[in-house]
């Protein structure tokens, strides 16, 4: 199983820039052991189960509880008998038109 998440979070009571909040949590991520891919606007990750990456969420948000608010919005992606589609499916693109990052 191939569970693709991307998702944001940060806390809102700590004015304009939460890069030191942030860098936290993309850390926890990256402890954690799955691919991931940090990006201007959040983080995907893939995970092999749900239990794996609502953990992941969980973790994220505790490292912010403390904030008297989070913001935190994510998408799934939930597929059997997948994996490893955090890149391959932006390879998929690439075939048909080339790169898609500048």
């Amino acid at each position: 199983m191939s569970v693709l998440v991307n998702f944001a979070i940060f806390p809102t009571d700590k004015g304009t820039s939460v890069s030191a909040e942030v860098s936290e949590v993309i850390n926890s991520i990256a402890q954690s052991g799955f691919s991931y891919k940090l990006n201007a606007m959040g983080t995907v990750f893939e995970t092999n189960t749900m239990d794996q990456a609502l953990g992941i969420i969980r973790k994220a948000y505790q490292i912010l509880e403390s904030h008297e608010r989070v913001y935190l919005v994510a998408n799934m992606d939930i597929q059997k008998n997948k994996n490893s589609r955090l890149y391959s499916k932006v390879e998929s693109i690439e075939r048909k038109i080339g790169k898609v990052e500048k």
